[in-house]
């Protein structure tokens, strides 16, 4: 198939229309026309249905456009590997991971990133779903599992583990609970059992469940766990890497904690030599590191 024709079906079954695909291809729209005519013909099949609101694919155009998605993304991960400088950090780099972690931990330390290297330019993509690093829906993933693909290298970040927390204000007013049957007595804050979240700190929360709490409040997502915790709401069940930035956290009920979490920063084996990729990678470890060391340091206070 000629990949011209590839290549403005493409924009059409995109744009949804021959009118706005021309638009972004710098063609007319009787020249867009004649391509998809001319590919429906070499392939002797219908791609499109035609009505007044527009384009709609047919089965077959379907099939053809998840297709000329894959080999776009192959060719946008080219063309990003050749943009890359030796010598010079400039350019997109699309980083994906969680709500809580990209917010809470992340994002607070871009900061110096920046300040190092101030051309680059970070789509920070913040959701639970795993987003697909060959197929180059992001460059760079920072997961709280391990990836299963195998073409991607990974680093080890550090592991954390979800445990229960409280403001001084809350704690001052309703009292430090001494034993699970103290909770019947206070307001647990967790994720709701319906979203996305790892699987240890669901064990956890089920767990917590099963004593009888005085109520509950459940959010989507752990920045959302946080603000309600600050604001003296309850007892948060949060992951512990929150402690550095907000040292008002009190720990609560210390014997309880979820199994360990790890955290993983991937990407895929095209972008190693990738040098946005690469000063990312060696910011967030230096990040890690100095987390970790602050963190030994403050165990013997009974900070961890």
């Amino acid at each position: 198939m000629d990949w011209d024709k590839l290549r403005i079906f493409h924009a059409v079954a995109d744009a949804g229309s021959l009118t706005h695909a021309g638009d972004t291809l710098h063609l007319s729209q009787s020249a867009v026309s004649r391509q998809i005519r001319a590919l429906e013909e070499g392939l002797n099949t219908t791609l499109f249905h035609r009505h007044a609101r527009g384009l709609i694919l047919t089965e077959q155009g379907e099939l053809l456009f998840d297709a000329t998605k894959h080999m776009t993304k192959r060719l946008d991960a080219a063309a990003a590997r050749i943009r890359d400088s030796e010598e010079e950090v400039f350019g997109e780099l699309r980083v994906t991971t969680t709500i809580g972690f990209g917010s809470l931990w992340l994002a607070p330390r871009l900061p110096a990133l920046y300040e190092k290297y101030p051309d680059l330019k970070i789509d920070l993509m913040l959701e639970e779903r795993l987003l697909d690093l060959p197929m180059r829906e992001a460059d760079v993933a920072i997961r709280m599992k391990e990836p299963s693909q195998a073409d991607l290298i990974r680093r080890r970040l550090m592991t954390i583990n979800m445990r229960l927390y409280a403001s001084p204000t809350y704690l001052a007013e309703h009292g430090m609970p001494e034993t699970t049957d103290d909770l019947s007595k206070h307001r647990i804050i967790s994720q709701n059992a319906t979203s996305a979240q790892v699987s240890a700190g669901a064990l956890l929360v089920r767990e917590l469940m099963a004593y009888p709490v005085g109520s509950t409040l459940t959010v989507n997502n752990y920045f959302g766990v946080l603000q309600a915790v600050i604001h003296h709401l309850g007892i948060g069940v949060l992951p512990d890497y929150l402690t550095q930035d907000f040292p008002q956290l009190v720990r609560v009920l210390p014997d309880i904690q979820s199994a360990e979490v790890p955290v993983f920063l991937a990407y895929p084996e095209e972008l190693r030599q990738s040098k946005r990729v690469e000063v990312f990678r060696d910011f967030v470890s230096e990040e890690v590191i100095a987390y970790r060391r602050r963190r030994r340091e403050e165990e013997p206070e009974g900070q961890s």
